[in-house]
Order: structure tokens, then C-alpha cells, then sequence
């Protein structure tokens, strides 16, 4: 299922809300449901971002860089999860689904931060 934004966004929110759209979207009752993964495609800088006309009336002055900023701080001072989208499970480990992780690509390729140093 490809949910596509209507604009490039970094708002976790957003993103959030277009994942659960395509979940509503293949879901069927009398299946049980293992697992899913989230692919974001054509990233680009934000410095990139080609502008629209705020044409709509929810549109206009809804930048909310500075709250998912201010997420991201608060998340990078005190560790991965201290803030969530509320949609995401508020439940920490007792949530009914947690994300299992053994098969993730290694973070060497792409955080220069964790690439192996080779030392003599």
C-alpha cells in the first residue's frame, strides 16, 4: 500500500496519520496481522521543498518545524521514545505490538556516527 503526502513533510504526525490511512485501507477483520513496515520514499532536503499556494483555509500557517524540533530535542536529550505520537501505542513495553528490530539495516549505512573505526 503506497499512501502518498500532499506535500513533503518532516511532521512525525503526518507521517503517522498517512501510515494508519494505509493500514485503515487493507485491513480485514478474520485476518490476524503480524507485522508491517513503513518505507518512506523520495526524501529530499527541506531546502528543496517547491512551495504552494495556501489556497486552502488548513493550510495556512501550519508550519509545525518547530514543534517536531522541539520533539526530536526532547527525544535526543533523553533517549529514543521519551516522546511519541500519542497514535503510536502510549503503553511503553506493554503495548499490544512493539516494533521488532533483528532484521534492520545496520545504522553504519546511513549515520556516519556509527561507522566501524579501524585503529592500528
Amino acid at each position: 500500500m503506497v499512501v502518498p503526502l500532499r506535500r513533503p513533510t518532516a511532521d512525525s504526525r503526518a507521517i503517522t496519520q498517512a501510515a494508519l490511512a494505509g493500514l485503515q485501507a487493507i485491513y480485514q477483520t478474520g485476518f490476524r496481522y503480524a507485522k508491517a513496515g513503513v518505507m518512506l520514499l523520495d526524501l529530499s532536503d527541506a531546502a528543496v521543498e517547491q512551495a504552494e499556494l495556501a489556497l486552502e483555509e488548513e493550510d495556512a500557517g501550519r508550519d509545525q518545524s518547530r514543534l517536531m524540533q522541539a520533539l526530536d530535542a526532547v527525544n535526543g536529550r533523553y533517549g529514543r521514545g521519551a516522546l511519541l505520537v500519542a497514535s503510536a501505542g502510549l503503553d511503553g513495553d506493554r503495548r499490544a505490538w512493539s516494533m521488532r528490530q533483528e532484521r534492520r539495516t545496520p545504522g553504519y549505512t546511513t549515520q556516519r556516527a556509527e561507522l566501524a573505526v579501524a585503529r592500528t
